[in-house]
């Protein structure tokens, strides 16, 4: 009963860290590239060509829902023609599939960033 009341806080406090120290983390490279006489505005340039966040996202989660589903339908014909057990082949070839499709979109975020 006890545990629930302490894994709460104990996740708002690594999610708090996590932010802590990038922030930190950011502040304190600016700060040394200020000290060194680096103009600071390289984080903010607009002559780097980058790939808008949401193109990048939208990919991945497309690529990761279709290896899912290629997944699930894989599973199933091994579960029902090939008499794979059930418990096997679900996780096995859902997972498997799902991080091919996140390997790919890997690659074609890559390719996003050079094409931009």
């Amino acid at each position: 009963m006890g545990s629930e009341v302490i894994v709460i806080p104990i996740i708002f406090g690594v999610l708090f860290g996590i932010y802590y120290l990038f922030i930190s983390a950011r502040n304190k490279e600016r700060l040394a590239l200020i000290e060194k006489g680096a103009d600071a505005s390289i984080f903010y340039g607009k002559d780097r060509k980058v790939t808008p966040m949401w193109k990048v996202i939208i990919i991945n989660l497309a690529l990761l829902c279709m290896g899912i589903g290629i997944g699930i339908f894989i599973a199933a014909i091994m579960n029902y023609n090939l008499g794979v057990d059930e418990d096997v082949a679900y996780p096995g070839t859902i997972f498997l599939m799902a991080g091919i499709g996140l390997f790919a979109g890997f690659y074609f975020t890559k390719k996003l960033n050079s094409d931009a």
